[in-house]
């Protein structure tokens, strides 16, 4: 079993690692801004979403196709805001 450290660098490396730039910053700077807030359940349920497809998960994110209701509820909401990108210049 993965202990937490090496689960959430893992979880790091991949959200700031989609191939997109856009994909990057909405999951990288999401998971640097909210993950020291979550539980077992919400790493979970992070992770099942960089499973998903980038076109997909990009779409559900900005709010242009309906998220899946595996997918809905509060970490989607918190999510969606696009509160948390900071893009660098």
């Amino acid at each position: 079993m993965e202990d937490l450290p090496t689960r959430l660098a893992r979880l790091r490396f991949r959200a700031w690692h989609r191939g997109t730039r856009e994909a990057d910053y909405i999951f990288g700077c999401f998971f640097d801004a909210r993950h020291p807030d979550w539980d077992a359940d919400d790493l979970d349920w992070f992770e099942a979403l960089l499973n998903e497809e980038d076109v997909d998960s990009l779409a559900w994110a900005m709010g242009q196709q309906e998220v899946p209701p595996r997918y809905a509820g509060p970490m989607m909401d918190a999510l969606q805001k696009l509160d948390f990108v900071e893009i660098p210049r």
